[in-house]
């Protein structure tokens, strides 16, 4: 397994390039992930060794969002990869042939890891006081967006004199409080490290979209599942393995991701909840939620972007 960390997809396709012969005959897999809480299933993995357990040889990457990675997939460099569903149902309405492979993270009320942010000292209250204001987001028409256009709308805003701006999660609370946008979104470890440095909770954006949803999964395109019905279900059973320890192994898994993100996690940094199956139920919120506020033209069974293997 080898590790290597991207800022863009164009470096991302020159680093994962393949030989055909070498696909041919050797069970290798290139993966990508986000260097968030929710997309680091596939680092625990990594460093457990359970990719190499299961007969993997992994080439895992970071990029620097869900719609970074949807591209890399897309274009053909990342055999697979790890995004938000907003991303995933966006590509689909669109005629990409993604699949879900297997689950990532779940947003829960009970202990939310995305939030709206704004300064510590700002004026700002409430929905409404963001009625012509600048709200950052990791990308537009991302999953992002979608839990802000919930919430403002929910609470009275008027969304349309709204500007949204796309922002890296590590610089969100620097942009606010330099003045360069009055919220925005943000996901931990990222949201822990901001109200820690200048910045304070504004809302559970995401609570408005439902108390408990599917965020993220893995996924690949419908050719190279068919190509690779072996590969997808050892992978899978990875994700899934990895999913259990994480939930229960919330110290150790924490370093791995400080490794990582080469952040200090607070203690008591809130932490994502990894699911164990891929469940339509808990996937039809977001899809629902990204066509009603504009990041889908409509909305679809979940269970078309599933996985047949």
């Amino acid at each position: 397994m080898r590790l290597m960390v991207f800022a863009a997809v164009l470096i991302a396709a020159c680093a994962f390039g393949l030989s055909a012969s070498q696909a041919q005959t050797t069970p290798k897999i290139r993966v990508a992930t986000t260097p968030i809480d929710l997309g680091a299933e596939a680092l625990y993995a990594a460093e457990l060794g359970l990719f190499k357990k299961a007969g993997l040889d992994v080439d895992l990457g970071v990029l620097t969002n869900g719609t970074a990675v949807a591209a890399a997939v897309s274009g053909g460099s990342i055999d697979i990869g790890q995004s938000n569903l907003v991303a995933l149902a966006d590509a689909h309405g669109k005629g990409f042939p993604f699949v879900v492979v297997a689950p990532a993270g779940y947003y829960s009320s009970k202990a939310p890891t995305t939030i709206m942010i704004t300064a510590a000292n700002s004026p700002i209250k409430t929905a409404k006081d963001l009625d012509g204001k600048v709200v950052t987001v990791v990308a537009l028409r991302d999953i992002t967006q979608v839990g802000a256009s919930s919430w403002l709308v929910q609470n009275g805003a008027d969304l349309s004199s709204v500007k949204f701006v796309e922002v890296p999660q590590p610089a969100v609370c620097t942009a606010i409080t330099a003045g360069r946008a009055d919220a925005g979104v943000v996901s931990e470890p990222f949201q822990s490290v901001a109200l820690a440095n200048g910045c304070r909770v504004l809302a559970a954006c995401h609570d408005t979209i439902g108390k408990e949803f599917l965020v993220g999964a893995w996924f690949s395109t419908n050719a190279w599942a068919d190509a690779h019905p072996d590969l997808v279900k050892r992978f899978r059973a990875v994700i899934v393995e990895t999913a259990r320890w994480a939930n229960t192994h919330r110290e150790e898994s924490a370093k791995i991701l400080e490794k990582y993100t080469k952040l200090a996690l607070p203690p008591q940094m809130k932490r994502v909840v990894f699911a164990e199956k891929s469940d339509p139920a808990q996937m039809q919120p977001l899809i629902n939620a990204a066509a009603k506020y504009g990041a889908l033209k409509a909305p679809f069974p979940a269970a078309d972007l599933l996985s047949r293997y």
